[in-house]
């Protein structure tokens, strides 16, 4: 079964404790650390061979928190990673994610630094206040991103937070300036309207509608409009299901599953789950639902926080 969505591997994070670790182990080599055999590069190569298998249309490489306090050895270090990708990948794209300008365009150069053909990599993330520094590369080499709906200008919207329109004014200015100064084609632009932990979304004044919400709400209006009808939505689902009891991989699957309905389809996971292929569970998508539904009355919030209050006592672990 072909997966629907736009899949793009989280596995080779450095956020994610054990390859964390395993990649801090393997830069100490030094010299020839990403070439000669080792346990440490084997898991490595484990890693990326296991989300080619799984059908991954792009795996992942972000080493933010690897090289926090060294920006150059997160740059230098991208470029070995890219290097294990094209080596290893069996032809997959690579999505180069990145906080840091420095890494993205690195990592962007030495994927095309080769006489083999390899496919259209996505750079993650690019901002309002980005693409002057990133979009301009697209002259000389051919890729896709994945616009983040933030900006540095305070938010209007209820509660302090940027409300839906504001959202969606974001993705026109990026959309905008890609396609008619740059040269992308509107099916090489993703967005990502920003997942947040369903634990904690829980407006605590009146009328603000939920992060949830907003995130699915500015997904529809996107897809919605003529112009953008042919761009891409993706989201890092794992987070939805952060600081949760239990449940998690179910909870992420009917979070996807409730976004695609919004218009969804693309999304950051672990591939190894099969998101998108699987059906959700009925009582984990009317959770999800209601959390969607957050739209600042307090009759949804009121249920959205009846249906988690229910989820966290049936799926709490009891104490030793």
């Amino acid at each position: 079964m072909k997966n629907p969505l736009i899949t793009i591997g989280e596995s080779i994070h450095a956020s994610i404790p054990k390859t964390a670790a395993i990649m801090k182990q393997l830069a100490q080599f030094g010299s020839g650390a990403y070439t000669k055999q080792t346990d440490q590069l084997n898991f490595i190569k484990s890693l990326i061979e296991s989300q080619t298998n799984d059908g991954a249309n792009y795996i992942a490489v972000n080493l933010d928190a690897f090289g926090e306090d060294e920006p150059q050895l997160c740059v230098d270090t991208m470029v070995e990673y890219v290097r294990l990708i094209r080596k290893w990948g069996s032809g997959a794209a690579i999505c180069i994610d990145s906080s840091d300008n420095d890494v993205l365009t690195a990592g962007l150069k030495e994927w095309y630094n080769t006489g083999e053909k390899v496919k259209k990599p996505l750079i993650n993330s690019v901002k309002v206040y980005t693409t002057d520094s990133i979009l301009p590369l697209k002259k000389d080499y051919d890729f896709a991103f994945i616009g983040l709906l933030v900006s540095e200008e305070a938010s209007t919207g209820p509660g302090g937070s940027h409300s839906v329109d504001e959202l969606y004014s974001i993705a026109k200015q990026i959309f905008g300036e890609a396609i008619d100064e740059y040269g992308f084609s509107p099916d090489e632009v993703f967005f990502d309207s920003t997942v947040f932990p369903l634990a904690i979304d829980m407006p605590m004044e009146p009328n603000v509608p939920g992060y949830t919400y907003r995130a699915f709400e500015t997904i529809k209006k996107i897809k919605s409009d003529p112009k953008m009808k042919d761009v891409h939505c993706s989201l890092g689902v794992s987070n939805c299901a952060r600081d949760l009891p239990g449940r998690k991989i179910g909870v992420c699957r009917a979070y996807l599953a409730k976004a695609v309905e919004y218009g969804l389809d693309a999304a950051i996971v672990n591939v190894g789950h099969r998101y998108g292929m699987l059906e959700p569970d009925a009582e984990l998508l009317e959770l999800v639902d209601a959390y969607a539904k957050i739209d600042g009355s307090a009759e949804r919030l009121n249920k959205a926080m009846e249906l988690m209050g229910n989820f966290c006592r049936e799926n709490r672990k009891p104490a030793k």
